[in-house]
């Protein structure tokens, strides 16, 4: 086809990168780098919430093992500045023949003003399920995302609620707000 997908890619107005196969930024376009902070050369997890970044690990594993070609998730994200962002990521694997040689992604969203880091007495997994509570996501949809049981979810929420010394789910997610 020809044509320089990298200048083209690096106009748009959405923040896109490349990762090698060791989770490497190779290359962010402008519009990244002005949502995160110049990132070339670190671990992409540096960036992702630390709530996040098992999930994020596992994203990416699965990428580079080439047992899914394309992700599509939520996360929370901290810029170069200390910015906590809440994202959507939709990510490829970049093939070099037949073997996969790093990934490509987009990353949509904004600042989201409110977000303060989880209650630290709070598990990886509540913290993540107290996320995605945050954004109105059913017990259904949150065992979708997180490819776990309805019934691993709903045990997962009584812990969090149990923790954050509340009895609802939006009671939940207001605890957390409060900080």
């Amino acid at each position: 086809m020809g044509g320089d997908v990298e200048r083209a890619l690096g106009v748009i107005l959405v923040p896109s990168y490349v990762l090698d196969t060791d989770g490497i930024v190779r290359w962010i376009n402008p519009a990244a780098e002005r949502l995160l902070g110049d990132v070339r050369g670190r671990h992409f997890t540096s960036v992702v919430g630390p709530e996040d970044r098992g999930r994020a690990r596992e994203l990416f594993a699965r990428k580079m093992l080439g047992t899914t070609a394309a992700t599509e998730a939520s996360g929370m994200f901290v810029s170069t500045d200390g910015t906590r962002l809440s994202l959507e990521v939709s990510a490829v694997s970049l093939m070099g023949g037949e073997r996969v040689v790093g990934v490509f992604g987009l990353l949509t969203g904004s600042p989201d003003e409110g977000a303060s880091p989880p209650p630290a007495h709070l598990t990886p997994r509540q913290a993540e399920v107290l996320r995605l509570l945050e954004q109105g996501r059913s017990t259904k949809q949150i065992a979708q995302e997180l490819h776990l049981s309805a019934e691993t979810v709903r045990n997962h929420v009584r812990h969090l609620l149990r923790a954050l010394g509340v009895n609802t789910r939006l009671e939940a997610v207001a605890a957390a707000r409060r900080g």
